[in-house]
């Protein structure tokens, strides 16, 4: 039998991220380049919404209900590899890069469930995708199932970004804190350079998931642009503590969460506890609070000396929640990751880009302190073009 040889990696070469978060709209995708200081740099963007029906399906497998799980969740697998590969062909056709100057994609999928250390110690994490057909599709080796080897190593497998972020966004002369508002929200705490204290990052809460399944539900809006919805309610206190008083949130990290926990479910409890529904706008203004607020105190309790904090994914772009951050945090300069040269919906994408070349180089992609895992690994699936 034939054997597969995969091409020494080079550290200048070409990587492409995919990146579709557990806000469900869809796929973000960049091209990158490290130059020979190993400075990156985005040589193209890309990115395109899931179809209607496919989100919706995505939605239902979050949930253990309904029947036939793995026939639909393998389908919808290969409907998201694909969903990959058009954007793989936007990102060569933007640039003019023939796909064998590419050395790897690094896909992430959809998770689906994210439940580690749970049921029998190791528990798992679940992200959907056919890595081999997006292989097929775009004649690149694909860089996939980056958070199971974490997991087995006795971490939460998330979040993986804080590795990245320092490389990207550390500072010599001060510490830094970057935020990544996705579907769930999750922050990396970066000390300034040569500080004693490792990095730390974990999961610190819902981050647009509930506010944009309830602005769907009740506008038919995917998501409450700028906020507007939201800033033209008021936030209900009583709401607004039943929401922050959610055990995860007091919990030490180590810690991951996702729509396991954040969901249509537990939200409705919660509503049924205070006793009555608030009008749909006061509900959507309560729930920007939450993440907000649940945010902010992740900073105050274990960055409290970061004066800068950096936003990324799509809830740097809503204003109203921006807004609130700085209001809570008013000695910290809350700014978008733009600022600092990478706009915020290409992050997550290159972040899984350079988990994609570190697997390629044999490097560790996550870091222990913030996984919990017993050491550093190697993440990755790899399938040769």
């Amino acid at each position: 039998m034939p054997t597969a040889h995969l091409p020494a990696p080079d550290r200048t070469a070409l990587y492409i991220g995919l990146m579709s978060g557990t806000s469900l709209d869809g796929v973000d995708g960049v091209l990158v380049q490290w130059d020979a200081q190993q400075h990156l740099h985005v040589l193209a963007y890309a990115a395109q919404g899931f179809a209607s029906d496919l989100r919706q399906e995505l939605l239902a497998l979050n949930t253990p209900q309904g029947c036939n799980e793995l026939h639909r969740a393998a389908l919808a697998g290969n409907a998201i590899s694909r969903a990959y590969a058009d954007v793989v062909q936007q990102l060569l056709d933007q640039s003019r890069t023939p796909a064998s100057h590419v050395s790897a994609i690094g896909a992430h999928g959809q998770t689906v469930r994210h439940q580690p250390q749970q049921h029998d110690g190791t528990g798992y994490t679940l992200q959907l995708q056919n890595p081999a057909l997006l292989a097929e599709r775009t004649g690149i080796t694909v860089v996939a199932d980056m958070r199971s080897r974490d997991v087995a190593a006795g971490g939460q497998g998330a979040p993986l970004v804080p590795a990245f972020h320092q490389g990207v966004f550390s500072r010599t002369d001060r510490s830094t804190a970057v935020l990544n508002i996705g579907g769930i929200a999750n922050i990396s705490l970066l000390p300034a350079s040569g500080a004693p204290m490792p990095v730390m990052g974990f999961d610190c809460g819902p981050g647009n998931a509930l506010m944009d399944w309830w602005c769907l539900q009740h506008t038919g809006a995917a998501y409450d642009n700028q906020g507007q919805w939201a800033a033209a309610g008021t936030v209900q206190p009583a709401l607004l503590q039943l929401l922050l008083s959610e055990p995860f949130l007091q919990l030490p990290p180590p810690k991951s969460t996702g729509r396991d926990l954040f969901n249509p479910s537990w939200l409705h409890t919660q509503l049924q506890a205070l006793g009555h529904t608030p009008s749909p706008q006061d509900v959507q203004a309560t729930l920007t609070a939450f993440t907000a607020h649940s945010c902010a105190q992740a900073v105050m309790r274990h960055a409290p000396n970061s004066d800068s904090l950096l936003v990324c994914g799509g809830g740097a772009l809503n204003t109203e929640l921006m807004r609130q951050l700085q209001a809570l945090l008013p000695h910290v300069h809350v700014q978008s990751t733009a600022a600092r040269g990478l706009p915020p919906l290409q992050v997550e994408a290159a972040a899984f880009a350079w988990l994609a070349r570190q697997c390629m180089l044999g490097l560790p992609g996550n870091l222990p302190a913030v996984t919990g895992a017993h050491g550093p690994r190697i993440l990755g699936a790899i399938y040769p073009a």
